[in-house]
């Protein structure tokens, strides 16, 4: 039974871990192009979360699931990662900055799946739980990107800092979590049931093979919006950058609590549908709002975040965990998190920065051009989608 207080203790964890990566995630790009980052540059910097995406599975699954309470380690973590946090801030090169983001990527991302299990392990009813206190995380993402508008940091190497004084503080608070001891103690353990890869076997179903193949193609233009939406609207003349895109974590918020509603009238091919060419439609704002008498364009394309990722990400996991018999469930869940997060916009941030640094000219970046590739991308991922996917019902 989850009380009030363990209730309380668990949001706090929330708020305090998308605070951490609310700080320098969505403004980073801004900084690296103020200390003179190419583009290619920028996009690599933003692949180290993607790495740690992949590997993540490997770290927790190794680690927490057979050694160690889950919040011991998370604390450990938290705690490392503050001090390569506050290191990063020092550094100006492309490639010593890459190697140090990279390792605290790769000490950041498996706190994500920490901290669910740590909710989870509390839940008796999870499905109806778990969205209210994980809705804290989105709320501490919005509270991160006010503070450094407020402070007037968000080009600055403060952003890291602040991030690694709030990894101190949410590491030492770790510790006084519920116990969530190691589930697979004394199991072992192989690399394809970590990464997910026991739901590979549903690939011999069409409709989870056709998800499967869009759910990378489109994570592809999905780089695109986190890698160089910043210093687009810091190039197209809007202030506090890092306050006006937590409207696309608003924007999440509202959908996230109506896709039930959705869910009974659209059924699941609808909702992807929709999710996927929203894609598309926000990047085709982004160009043609580029004119300064269309700059509203812009804010409705990062309030169109909401659909983007709830109606495409948020759907693709109510629908994994429908296609997946319940023994592999996690696993298909694994799976799909590898090809998008891992995968997917592992290529997209490559490619992004290969686009931008293809599109800029004497250090002028031609965004409207810039933005039409990953409008592409993300029609050409519907269209396939929208005619090889069969399934109709929810």
């Amino acid at each position: 039974m989850l009380t009030s207080a363990t209730r309380i203790r668990l949001s706090a964890m929330m708020f305090l871990q998308f605070f951490v990566w609310g700080t320098w995630y969505a403004t980073m790009g801004v900084y690296l192009a103020k200390i003179g980052f190419s583009g290619s540059s920028n996009g690599a910097a933003y692949s180290t979360i993607n790495i740690g995406a992949i590997v993540s599975p490997l770290l927790v699954g190794m680690i927490a699931d057979r050694f160690f309470s889950a919040q011991r380690v998370m604390g450990i973590m938290h705690l490392t990662g503050a001090i390569v946090l506050w290191y990063l801030s020092t550094i100006t090169e492309p490639g010593p900055f890459f190697w140090v983001l990279l390792i605290y990527s790769l000490l950041f991302m498996p706190t994500l799946a920490l901290a669910n299990a740590i909710c989870f392990h509390q839940m008796d009813d999870p499905s109806r739980e778990f969205p209210v206190i994980r809705v804290l995380g989105t709320i501490g993402w919005i509270a991160a990107g006010w503070v450094i508008s407020i402070a007037n940091i968000e080009d600055t190497a403060m952003i890291f800092q602040l991030g690694s004084i709030v990894s101190i503080i949410i590491g030492i608070y770790s510790f006084s979590l519920p116990d969530t001891p190691p589930k697979s103690k004394g199991r072992r353990a192989s690399i394809s049931s970590l990464l997910g890869l026991e739901a590979v076997s549903l690939l011999r179903d069409r409709n989870f093979a056709v998800f499967s193949l869009c759910s990378v193609l489109i994570s592809i233009p999905l780089s695109f919006y986190f890698a160089f939406t910043a210093p687009f609207l810091s190039d197209a003349g809007i202030d506090n950058v890092g306050a006006k895109m937590t409207l696309g974590q608003v924007s999440e918020m509202v959908f996230l609590l109506l896709i039930p509603f959705f869910f009974r009238r659209m059924g699941v091919k609808w909702m992807l549908l929709t999710g996927m060419l929203s894609w598309a439609v926000r990047y085709v704002l982004f160009s043609i709002g580029v004119d300064q008498e269309m700059i509203w364009m812009l804010y409705v394309g990062v309030i169109l975040h909401g659909i983007c990722y709830d109606f495409f990400f948020v759907t693709g996991q109510i629908y994994v965990d429908d296609a997946a018999p319940k023994e592999i469930q996690a696993s298909a869940q694994g799976f799909i998190t590898l090809l998008t997060y891992g995968v997917g916009m592992l290529i997209g941030s490559r490619a992004s920065g290969w686009i931008v640094d293809a599109n800029t000219a004497d250090g002028v970046k031609d965004w409207e051009a810039i933005w039409y590739v990953p409008a592409l991308m993300a029609i050409g991922a519907a269209v396939a989608f929208g005619f090889l996917f069969s399934r109709k019902t929810s």
